[in-house]
């Protein structure tokens, strides 16, 4: 435990338990006058006559006056109607509130950043229970803390609230916000039966597919209004499609000649380095690690049920039951036509290399170059489940409480994740030229439709699954001590578990003429993948194979365009994939249990002190965490238990100095728990770059004061312009520290780097990288948000229908990072028999990670009794997002421009009819590796999706 945080931590509770009995006297001593003086302004105040208003028009009212009455900062997305959510996905909602940016897959809105701290940092509640939902979609699997809003359809939920500021009351474990997701409540709707259904066709201009959408919603309350139910549904399906390139980053590493000059003392492999100029620098230079261009093809299918059960026998009494369950299955295809320079540098011969001013060796031709295609395709299920009951009571007037309990349980697996691998080793005349670094030319010189020029040289299937379950109970209690000051006080548990399980089949194939099908682990030698005669797998034929062509990647003339690729079915049933054993993949099986026990105790209060009106909330949260977390450490698994407790105290306040304007105050020591592959005491292989990462058990949580302040202004109804400032001293961020070292000295077994990888072969034939997380001394970040909404009703005639939504974020921070950075000597150890040079660590100062500077969010809409329509546009600026593994200064994202529209149409009172676009600029996504050069590692779009659609309602 560490004694000098606790201590650190009651004295900030010292601090502000003092600060709050001060207000709680000052407020006791002003709640009688405050009372009279309301009252009398009440009765001076003159009636106004309600205006009615439907639609988005009334979302944003409904999120304003939920804003407008909270004394914390908070943001919300309000359903327009029963079942009828403003967007298509949740996280693309979340993007129209200030300081919510997105990151997307697959097209998609996945996961969200707030006021530039990534979703690992956001706590995401449903129906008041905290949980984790996370999914296999885009390129990787999310196991850790990060919620994936695409596992949920959109039309189960009623309202989405981020809680910006920390309350004592508000459930802790997050520096950048709470997240509310609620579903529906039976007994806020009318008497009798209510039936609301839709039902969608999208469409993707780049799959040219349509696929379905659907959902319904039945309910009904009781006469009395004592009883309520509700049981929703959605369901839909869409085919997208990726196209572009890829270089799976850029690298450094010595070349076995470079214009005739040999580099080595024997051609291929072995030998000795001969130092040189040319060499030199060829070996120096970033060259792309997998130049390629592909398609990723990806089906969707998502379902959801939720069901509530209110019971309300009188006021004072309700009790509710809640259910959900979702389910989100995808499938990923990827095809590829590439060179594996990766690692097989050695033998490549270069000619006509050509050297730009950032240290790229931007293009080439390669001879002895390994060329390869590869066939790839993961299946993958994410099951959500969670059912809560909560208990609301009033004793009497002036004492009530909530007991809320719950489970719910993420379970995302991955039966399937294969990979089939064609090579030619030895091809000659390829080419490929990055001057245009987003749009290279990539010509292969040797046939890559010939069977007769491939071999099977590499089969994998990685099959994994990880699973989330969280169980809560709590208890909530308000007691109104005079009219205007509430004291609250509550206690929860909860249990978090995480285990994750990975597995693998793979295999390097070793042929001996394609008479071995049984494919038992085999060592290949390294001299036997070179020369036209080399066997280093199973002959292709064309009952193995499929041809490929390449379209709408925007690929450059002088481009290849069609390869043959492997035949999955095919291939899988010659190789007998599936019928070989697993093989546990110890560095990606691990586990973490979490139990905390807390409690909170938050004064409320609301008066008026010197003429000023105001209301605040301030308060203490302590909360105690127990953890114990398992994973393989020198050959065993390991499991290693702690504990620690934090002292949370918040205050927010609000001041009236106008019945329009309420300026807003905050204050509050908030924390975020380590992320939880962070914590594993064991470590995984890469034995593609030679890089290996531990994990660290006794690393500290995330932990800042975070301090924030705004001026909001309602100048007009459903309207407000917003300024505010954030500011958060982050005083314990953990970091990654890198080391080079044998594999030896790190003890991990050798049975746990990957069988397909070149570590395989050569475990200590060069240094490795050792990177673990160690306690890091901190980092810093501030901002402001500026946010302006209003409808157009001053303007005369039709332009009075109109409305807009517009809102811009600026940030800036910084943390210290040690990162592995270029080699910067291509000789190490003497002239005969020297290695290539250890990358060199580097320090530097950048920003958080998943942090946009600038983000930009502007909504245009018009709306009238029947017809209704809305143009959105969201930018966000570049960010970093992780280190990076090949001596680059991190990888991350350009900037995004996405561009959105829907349009409405009323026929009668219970039938509307939608038309909708989104992603309408089929705009890219850039994903470079080394901040500094800008490489290009991806360059992919998605397409334009629409959706035609009728929607009722009785």
């Amino acid at each position: 435990m560490n004694h000098s945080r606790l201590a650190s931590s009651a004295t900030h509770a010292t601090r502000w338990v003092s600060a709050v009995s001060f207000a709680t006297l000052a407020v006791a001593g002003l709640q009688s006058a405050h009372a009279q003086e309301s009252a009398q302004q009440a009765a001076a105040e003159p009636d106004v006559a309600d205006i009615v208003v439907t639609g988005f028009r009334q979302s944003l009212g409904a999120a304003i006056n939920l804003k407008r009455e909270s004394v914390s900062s908070v943001d919300a997305i309000v359903a327009e109607d029963i079942a009828k959510f403003p967007d298509q996905n949740l996280a693309e909602s979340l993007q129209r509130i200030p300081g919510i940016t997105i990151q997307r897959d697959g097209g998609e809105g996945r996961a969200i950043t707030v006021r530039g701290l990534g979703a690992q940092f956001t706590r995401v509640r449903v129906n008041g229970l905290e949980t984790v939902a996370t999914s296999t979609d885009g390129a990787s699997a999310n196991r850790d803390r990060a919620f994936d809003f695409n596992v949920f359809a959109s039309e189960l939920f009623s309202s989405l609230v981020v809680h910006k500021t920390a309350e004592a009351s508000l459930d802790e474990g997050s520096l950048g916000a709470v997240v509310d997701l609620n579903t529906g409540n039976p007994l806020a709707g009318k008497e009798g039966f209510t039936f609301v259904g839709s039902a969608t066709g999208s469409y993707n201009d780049l799959s040219k597919k349509w696929g379905p959408r659907a959902a319904g919603l039945l309910s009904w309350k009781s006469p009395d209004g004592q009883w309520g139910v509700a049981l929703s549904t959605a369901y839909s399906k869409l085919d997208t499609l990726q196209m572009g390139n890829n270089t799976v980053r850029w690298s450094q590493a010595r070349f076995d000649s470079v214009n005739g000059t040999r580099c080595f003392t024997a051609p291929n492999a072995g030998g000795s380095y001969l130092p040189g100029a040319l060499c030199n620098e060829a070996a120096l230079a970033f060259h792309p690690r997998i130049p390629r261009y592909g398609e990723v093809a990806q089906e969707r299918e998502r379902l959801g049920i939720t069901g509530s059960i209110q019971w309300a026998p009188s006021d004072a009494t309700k009790v509710s039951i809640d259910g959900l369950f979702s389910r989100f299955k995808e499938r990923r295809e990827e095809k590829w036509g590439e060179v594996l320079l990766r690692s097989n540098e050695r033998s490549i011969d270069i000619l006509n290399p050509v050297y730009d001013d950032n240290g790229n060796m931007v293009s080439a031709t390669l001879n002895d170059a390994w060329v390869r295609t590869e066939h790839y395709l993961r299946k993958s299920k994410t099951q959500f489940y969670q059912v809560g009951a909560t208990w609301d009571q009033d004793l009497g007037d002036n004492f009530r409480f909530t007991l809320l309990g719950g489970m719910s349980k993420s379970d995302a697996s991955i039966p399937l994740e294969t990979t089939i691998v064609f090579d030619d080793r030895d091809a000659q005349g390829y080419s490929y030229d990055y001057s245009n670094m987003r749009r290279p030319v990539l010509s292969f010189g040797t046939s890559v439709t010939d069977p007769a020029n491939f071999q099977l040289a590499e089969i994998r299937d990685r099959p994994s699954s990880t699973i989330n379950k969280f169980r809560t109970a709590q208890l909530r209690t308000e007691w109104d001590v005079t009219d205007g000051f509430t004291v609250k006080a509550g206690a929860v548990h909860r249990r978090f578990s995480f285990d994750t399980e990975g597995f693998t089949r793979d295999t390097v194939v070793c042929g001996n003429g394609g008479l071995d099908r049984v494919l038992g682990t085999v060592t290949c030698s390294p001299t036997s993948a070179f020369g036209p005669t080399a066997i280093y797998g199973l002959p292709v034929t064309a009952a193995l194979g499929q041809l490929y062509t390449l379209k709408g990647a925007d690929a450059p003339s002088g481009t290849t365009t069609e390869w043959l690729i492997p035949n999955l079915g095919a291939t899988t049933d010659y190789t007998n994939l599936y019928d070989r054993p697993l093989a546990v993949d110890a560095g990606n099986t691990r586990s973490v249990i979490e139990k905390t026990n807390g409690a909170y105790l938050q004064f409320d209060a609301k008066g008026e002190i010197f003429g000023l009106e105001y209301a605040l909330n301030a308060g203490i949260r302590y909360v105690k965490t127990d953890q114990s977390s398992t994973g393989l450490l020198a050959g065993v698994n390991r499991t290693i238990k702690r504990g620690y407790s934090d002292w949370l105290p918040a205050a927010n306040l609000a001041l009236f100095p106008h019945k329009d304007i309420i300026i807003r105050a905050s204050v509050a020591d908030v924390m975020t728990r380590p992320s939880l592959g962070s914590l594993s005491p064991g470590g995984s292989v890469d034995g593609f770059n030679y890089n290996i990462n531990f994990g660290n058990p006794d690393l500290q949580p995330y932990r800042a004061t975070a301090y924030d302040l705004g001026v909001e202004w309602y100048f007009a109804p459903q309207s407000v312009f917003s300024v505010a400032f954030f500011k958060k001293d982050v005083s314990s961020f953990p970091i990654s520290d890198t080391i080079t070292g044998t594999y030896a000295s790190t003890g991990l077994p050798l049975s746990i780097i990957p069988p397909s990888s070149p570590a395989a072969l050569s475990p200590e034939g060069r240094l490795w990288n050792i990177t673990r997380p160690i306690n890091g001394s901190g980092a810093s970040l501030k901002g402001v948000e500026l946010s302006l909404q209003m409808p157009f009703t001053f303007l005369p005639g039709i332009l009075s229908h109109f409305g807009g939504i517009v809102n811009a974020t600026f940030i800036k921070s910084k943390a210290t990072y040690t990162t592995p950075g270029p080699i910067l000597n291509p000789c190490v150890g003497g002239a005969v028999g020297c290695a290539l040079g250890p990358n060199v660590s580097v320090t530097r100062s950048e920003t958080l990670f998943g942090l946009s500077k600038k983000a930009f969010n502007a909504t245009l809409y018009y709306e009238d009794e029947k017809f209704s329509a809305r143009a959105s546009v969201s930018y966000r600026g570049p960010y970093i997002d992780a280190t990076s593994g090949t001596g680059n200064i991190f990888e991350g994202y350009n900037s995004t421009v996405n561009v959105d529209a829907s349009m409405r149409y009323k026929l009668t009172d219970w039938i509307e009819l939608s038309l909708e676009g989104i992603n309408l600029t089929d705009d890219y996504r850039d994903r470079y590796t080394d901040i500094d050069t800008n490489r290009n590692y991806e360059q992919l779009h998605f397409g334009r999706t629409l959706q035609i659609g009728a929607r009722f309602k009785m």
